[in-house]
């Protein structure tokens, strides 16, 4: 029991430290100064989903850990930690580097990712993949922003 709950600690703290990764780059007065879509969330939106989104990712990977641990799961644990990197480097391209157009090439190989963690996840156990469920959601959400955002300013 001890282990599994070190265990989740760990996944935890490997989830938010990339959350803690994309939360330097703020929006900030570059992002405000944007033309948006009329349906783009508040900006207190955001921080409270990706929350959520973030313990719901480390609940899954605790899940396929626990069930097969670093060696039966390194290709789905691999895949997850892959998207968190990706997730992390979409901060930085848009709101650090202020691209948006490079934030969308890469916020679309993360969508890539993120579905090939969630099949891979599936396989191992059901409610591991449908905890990724409403992260590729809001990721679909934040491409077609991101497209939009891009579209407009330019």
């Amino acid at each position: 029991m001890r282990e599994r709950i070190l265990g989740l600690a760990v996944w935890l703290a490997v989830t938010f430290a990339a959350a803690f990764v994309g939360s330097q780059f703020l929006p900030g007065q570059w992002y405000a100064s944007l033309e948006k879509p009329a349906w783009t969330p508040p900006n207190g939106v955001f921080a409270p989903v990706w929350t959520v989104l973030y313990a719901l990712m480390a609940v899954s990977a605790w899940m396929i850990w626990s069930r097969r641990g670093l060696r039966g799961a390194a290709l789905p644990l691999g895949l997850f930690l892959l998207q968190l990197a990706l997730n992390a480097i979409w901060s930085w391209l848009f709101f650090g580097l202020h691209r948006p157009d490079w934030a969308l090439i890469e916020i679309l190989l993360l969508w890539l990712a993120i579905l090939a963690t969630l099949i891979a996840f599936w396989r191992i156990r059901i409610a591991a993949g449908a905890l990724l469920l409403p992260y590729l959601l809001w990721v679909s959400f934040a491409t077609a922003l991101n497209f939009e955002l891009w579209r407009l300013n330019t």
